[in-house]
């Protein structure tokens, strides 16, 4: 049977090296190029959404593949297609770097300029391998196959701000509306979502901090299925056992929970740390909780300061959202978007709290009922985000910053790309 084997190489003179070559390569079907990282998983993703049958059998990275870097490509598509065997074509063949390619998921690594023997050799091991797993999976039923879901992340301005019931109920949103949702604590020391919904765990995200090769069935197993259909992958209830979850092991997670679900949610909490900060850098949208108070709105400029200045994230990629919100409050959300020069979302959420207190005393926040201004307004905020199909008359139910407001046309915003 030939080896499909997919170039994915966008410069054009390594384009037509590489495919000369792998054309001259016994028993080989080499595939239309793509030029890009994108391309490549489009292309992926169309091919295994008609079966795991139809994906080749080795993809060719080349080193300089944009617009993503070649060893996140890789990791990417490892998790994703993971039985597809990835062979990286690169100029540096130091040990550095095969180790590095090999913890991304490659296969192997051949070196520029290229040799007909090392690619030969390369590419009939990695097909024999790819052979070998689809025969161990079978069907194929437990390969991830999904476009990408869309990441979201939740941030205070400071602590008490609000963060995990936004992220809760924006997650509870999205499951409800019919999508595949997983909610994450990555307030790795003080996180406690697990409380909130009446939890009792054993699993958490520091169980998948030392794994490489985050599989679909190890993820099913460190995740914990919410009555609600929400899927949580929970913080440790040992905070010290955060410091486990380093910047590159939230990478991973990340990545592997985008390609599973459908929208993924992530609480970071009020501190900043290396983990949340790899989520923050991830996500579609990252939302910073603050409360209309000085002492909040100096912690949201604080926190949108130290973002840019770390490259995390731009100013103007940051939400904020406005919570506790009066109009007999003096500071409102244009003077919040001039402060922290933002995007504020058009959706605040009311001061209620005496309809949340029997709830959160409870542990049952999922049970908040739907007529709470609390919760209308939070979804409301799901479906200005994106994260739910709601009906236009919905959507304005659960607006507290109503177009009555001052400025309030000025803060929808929409994340292009």
């Amino acid at each position: 049977m030939p080896t499909r084997i997919l170039p994915a190489v966008g410069e054009a003179d390594a384009v037509r090296s590489i495919a000369t070559l792998l054309s001259q390569l016994p028993d080989a079907e080499p595939v239309a190029p793509v030029g890009d990282s994108t391309q490549l998983i489009d292309t992926l993703a169309r091919l295994a959404a008609e079966s795991v049958d139809e994906l080749p059998e080795v993809v060719v990275v080349h080193e300089r593949i944009g617009p993503v870097p070649a060893l996140e490509l890789i990791r990417e598509v490892a998790l994703r297609f993971p039985a597809v065997g990835v062979i990286l074509v690169t100029s540096d063949a130091s040990p550095g770097l095969f180790q590095a390619a090999m913890d991304y998921g490659a296969r192997g690594l051949v070196a520029l300029p290229l040799s007909y023997e090392e690619l030969a050799s390369r590419v009939q091991a990695v097909a024999q391998w790819s052979v070998g797993v689809r025969r161990h999976l079978g069907a194929g039923g437990d390969v991830f196959t999904g476009v990408g879901g869309t990441v979201v992340t939740v941030s205070g301005a400071k602590g008490g701000t609000g963060a995990t019931l936004t992220a809760i109920q924006l997650a509870l949103a999205a499951q409800a509306s019919g999508r595949s949702t997983a909610l994450v604590d990555m307030d790795l020391q003080t996180g406690d979502i697990a409380s909130y919904l009446d939890v009792q765990f054993r699993r958490s995200v520091v169980d998948l901090a030392a794994i490489t090769d985050i599989s679909p069935r190890v993820l099913a197993d460190a995740v914990f299925r919410h009555d609600t259909g929400l899927a949580l992958l929970l913080a440790p209830a040992e905070g010290e056992r955060g410091e486990d979850v380093t910047d590159r092991a939230a990478r991973q997670i990340v990545s592997a929970l985008r390609s599973r679900y459908e929208i993924v949610v992530i609480d970071c909490g009020a501190q900043l740390g290396g983990a949340g900060a790899a989520a923050v850098e991830m996500a579609d949208r990252a939302l910073l909780i603050t409360t209309p108070d000085v002492v909040a709105v100096r912690g949201a400029k604080r926190a949108v300061r130290m973002w840019d200045r770390l490259q995390i994230r731009k100013a103007e990629e940051t939400t904020v959202v406005v919570n506790r919100h009066s109009r007999a409050t003096e500071i409102q959300p244009p003077l919040i978007q001039k402060i922290t020069g933002t995007a504020v979302a058009a959706t605040v959420v009311p001061a209620n709290f005496k309809e949340l207190q029997s709830v959160v005393d409870a542990g049952r926040i999922h049970e908040l009922e739907n007529k709470s201004a609390v919760k209308q307004a939070l979804w409301g905020l799901a479906g200005e985000l994106g994260l739910v199909k709601v009906p236009e008359g919905a959507q304005k139910a659960g607006r507290g910053f109503r177009g009555g407001d001052r400025g309030s046309v000025g803060f929808r915003r929409r994340r292009e790309g």
